[in-house]
């Protein structure tokens, strides 16, 4: 009897597929989400003036560059004067090393700046998912979540450390220099003025199209590593059933959708670059006629003619910026706001006063289920009107078909979620009103599922209590059984677990986390044995290890083996979210009722 949710539709959006990589959103209040942000950059003030002055400042020194050697033109190389010339050359020299040593210097503080900023997001997201409730992510999918900590805190990131001070110094250049312009010449600035309008057009037109194939190119993206993850993850099910071809003949069809959407965006991103640069010309044909017509009627210098035409060429990279940025800040702000979405999640509720804490240290473990009713959704009551009674150091063994709500009851136990009505008390006091981590710092959890983090077995082990010494975790690993296999790994409790510790087997996985329970040394035991899936010798085991665990402890046992059930003080059977019979074994058996049935269809024959 395999032990499966029984959460009904709610748990079942956790199989639904993780969102498309890449997809590229627009925010939809993208002031509010703006405004969300400045709290992040407050504290850097100081720092940030100092960027806008530095910005203002190369800004400034870049207009200054193409002035200079309009003067130079006109006053020294007109008339001929080597001496004015080096000095003013010298002068050029100064203004182009003090701009990109400025550009340099603001960069690198608002990279800090931006740095430290998303630290503290990156903290305040990750923070609060720790205090979600379990139902939040049963319906948002971890990859959707990891999502938001990765790539739209790194689309955040390319707007504020990057953009920001590029949108700025491009917006100052434009202005600068159509105010340099009409300062020199209104009639060659008025010239500018009309062939200006075009060109943004005409980037912008370009830049649009770009944008629109990108997104298309990261929407096939995502789904052809959604194609190669299910693949590679799913190996042994492809090569079992000898759908090699097939994995295949997906994988070429989704990557052809690639390459046409990146050959569409490509195209259109080369075109921009030489597109714009004739544009360019343009405005340098337009502003040597008229400049070369006013300067033959004695209106305006050769030097200035120079100043306009270098004018006009720095005019098309703020331009091709402005038009580039535009998607990247859109990005920015679209994961802004799938951020604060999750920070704004209301945390999980804990009503409890603090005063109640102190009742857990006299827990017995005495546990009464109180006419509970219970659904994940409104109006489907997955536990209906459960009552039940747990003496302290009684097993209890839950059985019942698959949806039956077994694991529903562990999970009001130990308040993942909350209960609609009734009550649930342990010693008499309503578990409501303690702490829900005092409470669960009584309950130790050893379940089928078993979860091992990255690091040493020994900090695997002491999961279960922080602060308990390296002997008393290795006390704790030999009444789970398992200082045996531990000893015989590479590095013995040093030994580090790769991802989900993938590097043991399924039996020494479950034997660390019986240790890890032991070590915690809660009054309640929640089990859901797994030894299904794992050899006779093993199972023995672990077996061994959870009558030791269960010593002297109220538990209840999602039972899948009858070995468990036959020793067991109760056996509730559970069917459709109610107590349908109760009893030891053999008093249901002689019951002859659904007990018996489910004994004969499915644990008639193991061995005990």
């Amino acid at each position: 009897m395999s032990n499966l949710s029984n959460q009904g539709g709610a748990r079942a959006s956790m199989q639904r597929r993780p969102a498309e990589v890449g997809k590229i959103e627009k925010a939809r209040d993208a002031r509010n989400a703006l405004i969300r942000l400045l709290p992040y950059l407050s504290p850097f003030k100081v720092v940030l003036i100092l960027v806008l002055a530095f910005v203002l400042i190369y800004t400034v020194l870049g207009l200054i560059g193409p002035y200079l050697m309009g003067v130079a033109i006109d006053r020294f190389i007109a008339t001929k004067d080597a001496a004015g010339l080096v000095k003013i050359a010298l002068w050029m020299l100064a203004v182009y090393l003090l701009n990109n040593l400025f550009q340099i210097v603001a960069a690198w503080l608002m990279s800090d700046v931006s740095q430290r900023a998303l630290k503290q997001l990156r903290k305040d997201l990750f923070s609060h998912l720790q205090t979600l409730p379990i139902g939040f992510f049963d319906s948002n999918p971890a990859g959707d979540l990891m999502s938001r900590l990765t790539n739209d805190i790194d689309a955040i990131n390319q707007a504020v450390s990057q953009n920001v001070t590029s949108l700025l110094a491009s917006v100052l250049s434009l202005v600068g220099i159509l105010i340099a312009m009409f300062a020199l010449d209104k009639w060659l600035a008025l010239a500018s003025v009309l062939v200006v309008p075009i060109m943004f057009w005409f980037t912008e037109f370009v830049a649009r199209y770009t944008r629109r194939g990108f997104r298309d190119l990261q929407k096939q993206l995502g789904g052809l590593n959604g194609v190669m993850d299910e693949a590679i993850s799913g190996q042994k099910v492809v090569k079992a059933f000898r759908r090699n071809e097939s994995a295949i003949d997906l994988f070429r069809e989704r990557n052809e959708a690639v390459f046409r959407a990146g050959v569409s965006a490509n195209s259109y991103a080369l075109l921009l670059m030489p597109l714009t640069n004739v544009l360019g010309n343009f405005f340098v044909i337009v502003l040597a006629g008229l400049g070369g017509w006013l300067a033959l009627r004695g209106l305006v210098t050769v030097g200035i003619i120079a100043t306009f035409i270098s004018y006009g060429q720095n005019f098309i990279q703020p331009l091709r910026m402005l038009a580039n940025m535009y998607n990247s800040i859109q990005a920015a702000l679209a994961g802004a706001e799938r951020v604060f979405e999750i920070i704004d999640t209301s945390s999980e509720v804990d009503e409890a006063p603090a005063a109640h804490a102190e009742k857990l240290t006299a827990f017995q473990g005495h546990v009464e289920f109180s006419h509970v009713n219970f659904g994940y959704r409104p109006g489907n009551l997955i536990i209906k009107d459960m009552t039940l009674e747990a003496k302290a150091g009684e097993t209890f063994a839950l059985v019942g078909p698959t949806g039956a709500g077994k694991t529903t009851i562990i999970n009001l136990l130990t308040r993942f979620y909350e209960i609609n009505a009734g009550s649930i008390k342990i010693d008499g006091c309503d578990i409501r009103d303690v702490q829900k981590a005092d409470l669960r710092r009584q309950l130790g959890l050893v379940l089928q599922d078993t979860f091992l983090f990255s690091g040493s077995v020994l900090d695997n082990i002491r999961y279960g209590r922080l602060e308990a010494s390296d002997e008393e975790c290795i006390q704790a690993a030999k009444m789970a059984d398992a200082d045996h296999f531990i000893r015989q790994l590479a590095h013995g409790y040093q030994t580090n677990l790769s991802e989900r510790a993938s590097n043991l087997s399924q039996g020494q996985r479950q034997l660390l986390s019986i240790a890890r329970a032991i070590l915690a040394d809660p009054a309640i035991l929640i089990l859901d044995e797994a030894t299904s899936s794992v050899d006779t010798r093993t199972e023995a085991r672990i077996q061994k290890a959870l009558l030791r665990l269960m010593q002297g402890r109220t538990s209840f046992v999602i039972a899948h083996r009858l070995s468990t059930i036959r020793d067991a003080d109760q056996v509730l059977v559970i069917n459709n979210g109610e107590i349908v019979e109760k009893g030891t074994h053999q008093q249901l058996l002689d019951l002859r009722g659904f007990y018996h049935n489910l004994y004969v269809s499915q644990f008639k024959g193991q061995a005990i």
